[in-house]
């Protein structure tokens, strides 16, 4: 998916600034009623209890959502400690609070409540984007450590082929309503509706990013830099490139194995990109259509290589990518850990598939079981 410059012969290689950046994770999680598992409005109560267990929980666009962050980390053992760590005292908040965390892209159960958080940056957002704001989706944000914005808005350039093959592997939202939607990702239709949601265009330097949002500024699509919602973007406050494409793992493995994965793309992207390796944009049309098959079937049908334009099965597209950065998770000793749970996820399936599963052999009831078990499940 990368073309080399045919003049220049310095073969592939890692420099050493580029081995190890720092990674983050951000998770968003649906509260539910613990009986019912219909959704639960009450995000603030979960906060509240929250600041007394010692954890900063973060307020979402609806009532029934929460939202938790780790702090930057160096290793995927660390950041796994911290997720782990996150997802326990959220949960524990909304216990006190009356409801339930589940990590899962969409409630599956309703009805979805019409409830906007009660806060004047989302009262705006509602009132100009109307009926969009009446959704509950939830994603899962990964942060990697880059050293400048210019280097950031190329990197950029060379993740976006390796885009729907990380959400197919990462859905876990195939049941909203108590009815299988068809999609292993809806919360990626739904996010898909937003005028600045999808892939970054290709970049031409930092400069040309901020004058795309400048554009989108000016035209309303955007209120503040906040909605920009692009699957990659370069972070507002912070030295990182923000991955926002996945939904929220089942698992807190699951979010490790994605971060990894995420870290060492964006690691042999920077070496790409510090080489002067440039890469073919790939056709705007081919991509979105790349990402719809990777919304639908997720790792249980085929995926559209978004550099030939064929089909091939999914998995084939998540192996080829382990290949593509295996340089990299190997320089940071991620790559037999990631091989693994890579593996892992492709043989049990992704939280879709085990979404599907447990729906179609069991109860509403048990779905909400298995979700709540598997949110906080340590394998």
């Amino acid at each position: 998916m990368v073309s080399t410059d045919p003049g220049d012969p310095e073969p592939f290689r890692l420099d050493d600034r580029d081995l190890c950046p720092t990674v983050g994770v951000e998770e968003e999680f649906v509260l539910v009623d613990p009986a019912t598992g219909a959704p639960f409005p009450g995000n603030l109560a979960v906060a509240e209890a929250g600041r007394a267990l010692g954890i900063d929980l973060q307020l979402e666009l609806s009532t029934c959502q929460i939202e938790t962050a780790t702090p930057p980390c160096t290793s995927t053992s660390q950041l796994r400690t911290e997720l782990l760590r996150t997802r326990r005292l959220a949960a524990a908040a909304a216990t006190t609070a009356g409801a339930r965390l589940l990590a899962t892209g969409v409630p599956p159960l309703g009805p979805i409540p019409r409830s906007i958080t009660d806060v004047p940056r989302y009262r705006r957002l509602a009132e100009h984007y109307r009926q969009l704001g009446d959704q509950v989706i939830c994603g899962c944000h990964v942060h990697v450590g880059i050293p400048d914005r210019d280097t950031a808005a190329a990197v950029c350039n060379h993740l976006r082929p390796w885009l729907p093959a990380l959400l197919a592997l990462a859905a876990n939202s195939p049941i909203t309503d108590g009815r299988d939607t068809g999609y292993a990702s809806w919360r990626h239709m739904l996010w898909s509706r937003w005028p600045s949601a999808g892939p970054p265009p290709h970049l031409r330097s930092a400069a040309h990013y901020d004058a795309t949002v400048t554009e989108m500024l000016d035209h309303e699509t955007i209120l503040d830099t906040a909605m920009l919602y692009w699957d990659v973007r370069l972070s507002a406050h912070l030295p990182t490139l923000e991955i926002r494409v996945a939904d929220v793992p089942a698992t807190a493995d699951d979010a490790v194995l994605i971060a990894a994965l995420i870290r060492a793309l964006v690691v042999t992207a920077h070496t790409a990109v510090h080489q002067g390796r440039t890469v073919t944009p790939v056709d705007p049309h081919r991509l979105r259509a790349a990402y719809w098959r990777a919304a639908r079937d997720g790792l249980d049908g085929h995926g559209i290589d978004p550099v030939t334009g064929h089909l091939v099965p999914a998995p084939d597209l998540i192996l080829r990518l382990l290949d593509h950065i295996r340089p990299a998770l190997e320089h940071t000793g991620d790559y037999q850990q990631a091989h693994q749970a890579l593996h892992t996820v492709l043989a049990r399936g992704n939280g879709a598939t085990q979404q599907r599963r447990t729906l179609t052999t069991g109860t509403p009831h048990d779905l909400i079981d298995m979700i709540g078990r598997t949110t906080l499940a340590e394998t």
